[in-house]
C-alpha cells in the first residue's frame, strides 16, 4: 500500500525519540500498519545529538511542513499553545492528519481544533500528551467503551511524585528535593506548571472529557500545588496510615463533575499510593469493568514516542476510512463544544475528608475551641495527634475529618486562623480512600 508520509515538527527529546524509533522499528511498524511510515520532512531549531537525519528533507520553518503537499500527517512536537495552535490549524486546513504530545494545546484549544477537523474529515490523536507512553487514552476512548466512568484518579505528573516520593523516603524538605529533580532534569528551572498542578489539570482535562463526553473546560480546573507541603504532613500522614500523592480526581456526581488537581492522602494499601519516583499512574472506576489501574513512565524520549508512533499507526490504518465511522476525537459523537449536561462543580461544593495541621500556643481550651469551630460547622472530628511541647512553646495540632464541604471548611479554617492562640496559616490537605464504593 502507499506509505504514509510524516512531517515531524520539533526535534527535541520527544521529537529525537519519535524519529528513532519510527526509523528503528521501520518494518515491525510497517507490518502493523499495513503500509509503511517514512519521515518525509523534519523541522527543527537544533538537531537532537542522538539523531542521524542524513538524508532528510529538513527546514527551520515548521510551517513548511504544514504547508508541503508531501506530508500526509504533521506531528507536533514543539510545545506551548499559541504557535502550536497556528500550526496544527494550517495542517488541518490543508487536510493533513494531525498527531501531538501536546497536553496544553489539547487542554486549552482543543475544542476548536476537533471542531476544525471533523470539518475537513481529518484525524487528530494525542495518546502522548496524557502520561507518556501509558496509553490511557486509547483504554479509555475505546477499551473501557462499554462503561459509565465514575471516576478517574491520577498521579500524572512525574515532577511532583519525585519530590513527595523523595519527602517521605527521606524526610527532606520540598525545597531541597526540587532542587534535586532540576539537577537531574525532572524538573524546569521554573517549576510552576509541575509543582503547582498547571501540567496535570491540562491532562485530566482531556482525560474527564473523554471519560464523561463533555467539552475540554480547563479554565475550570481548581488546581492547588505541593510546596506548601512539609515533612512533618508527609511525616503525619505516614502515621495515620496514609501517603500524600498529587493527584488529578474526576468524579461524576449528581451534582455535576468534579475536577481538581492537589495534594491528597490517600490509603497506604491504595496502588496509587505506592506508585514512585517519575512513574505515573491513573486509576479509573468503570460501573462494569470495576477499578482498573494504567501505570508506566509518564515521560522521556522513546517512551512518548513509543505513543506518538502508535498514534501514527492507528492513523495510517484509519486514513482511508470515511471520517464518519472513525473512533470520535474525544470519544462520544456529538459533544457540544457549548452545552455540558454534567456541569463542573465549584470547589466550596466539593465534599472529601480532609488532614489539618495547626501550631497552637501549648495552652488549656485551645483544642476545645477549635473542636467547637468545627463542630458548628458540621465537620467531626475522625482522628487527632497532639505532640506534647514544653511551656510556652507553640505545638503542633493534627486533625483528621470526616468527610464534609469544602465551603464549611473554608469557613471553619478562616474561624480557627483567626484566633489569638494559632500561630500562622492552617495546613489543609484532602483526603480520599479512592474505594470500590466510591
Amino acid at each position: 500500500m502507499k506509505p504514509v508520509r510524516v512531517g515531524i515538527c520539533g526535534l527535541g527529546t520527544v521529537g529525537g525519540g519519535t524519529f528513532n524509533v519510527l526509523t528503528r522499528n521501520a518494518d515491525d511498524i510497517a507490518r502493523r500498519a499495513g503500509r509503511p511510515i517514512v519521515i518525509e520532512q523534519v523541522a527543527h531549531r537544533s538537531i537532537h545529538p542522538d539523531c542521524d537525519i542524513t538524508g532528510i528533507n529538513t527546514t527551520t520553518d515548521v510551517f513548511e511542513v504544514a504547508n508541503n503537499p508531501n506530508v500526509d500527517v504533521l506531528v507536533e512536537l514543539i510545545g506551548g499553545y499559541d504557535m502550536a495552535r497556528e500550526l496544527v490549524l494550517t495542517a488541518i486546513a490543508n487536510g493533513k492528519h494531525v498527531v501531538t504530545a501536546n497536553k496544553a494545546l489539547i487542554a486549552v484549544h482543543g475544542n476548536e481544533i476537533f471542531k476544525a477537523a471533523h470539518e475537513k474529515g481529518v484525524i487528530v490523536a494525542f495518546e502522548a500528551a496524557v502520561a507518556g507512553g501509558i496509553p490511557v487514552i486509547k483504554s479509555l476512548r475505546e477499551g473501557l467503551g462499554a462503561n459509565r466512568i465514575e471516576w478517574v484518579a491520577g498521579i500524572i505528573n512525574g515532577t511532583g511524585n519525585f519530590i513527595l516520593t523523595h519527602m517521605r523516603d527521606e524526610g527532606r524538605a520540598f525545597e531541597d528535593v526540587l532542587a534535586e529533580a532540576q539537577a537531574l532534569g525532572y524538573a524546569e528551572a521554573d517549576p510552576t506548571f509541575d509543582v503547582e498542578g498547571i501540567d496535570a489539570a491540562h491532562k485530566l482535562t482531556i482525560l474527564a472529557s473523554i471519560a464523561y463526553g463533555v467539552p475540554l473546560q480547563f479554565e475550570k480546573a481548581f488546581t492547588e500545588g505541593i510546596s506548601r507541603i512539609t515533612a512533618e504532613d508527609v511525616e503525619q500522614a505516614d502515621n495515620l496510615g496514609y501517603v500524600i500523592k498529587h493527584l488529578g480526581i474526576s468524579k461524576r456526581t449528581d451534582q455535576g463533575l468534579e475536577l481538581r488537581v492537589h495534594p491528597t492522602l490517600i490509603p497506604k494499601e491504595r496502588l496509587l499510593a505506592n506508585v514512585h519516583g517519575v512513574k505515573n499512574a491513573i486509576a479509573i472506576m468503570g460501573d462494569a469493568v470495576g477499578p482498573t489501574l494504567y501505570y508506566g513512565a509518564g515521560a522521556g524520549a522513546e517512551p512518548t514516542a513509543s505513543a506518538v508512533v502508535a498514534d501514527l499507526l492507528d492513523v495510517a490504518r484509519d486514513i482511508s476510512t470515511d471520517h464518519h465511522y472513525r473512533v470520535p476525537y474525544l470519544a462520544f459523537s456529538g459533544i457540544d463544544e457549548d452545552v455540558s449536561q454534567l456541569p463542573i462543580m465549584p470547589m466550596e461544593d466539593i465534599i472529601t475528608a480532609y488532614y489539618l495541621r495547626l501550631l497552637a500556643v501549648d495552652r488549656p481550651g485551645v483544642l476545645a475551641r477549635v473542636a467547637t469551630i468545627l463542630a458548628e460547622q458540621g465537620i467531626s472530628i475522625e482522628a487527632l495527634i497532639q505532640k506534647e511541647a514544653t511551656e510556652g512553646e507553640l505545638v503542633p495540632i493534627i486533625l483528621l475529618t470526616h468527610r464534609t464541604k469544602e465551603k464549611q471548611m473554608n469557613e471553619a479554617i478562616r474561624e480557627i486562623e483567626a484566633m489569638a492562640d494559632i500561630a500562622g496559616p492552617v495546613t489543609r490537605i484532602r483526603v480520599e480512600s479512592l474505594s470500590e464504593g466510591e
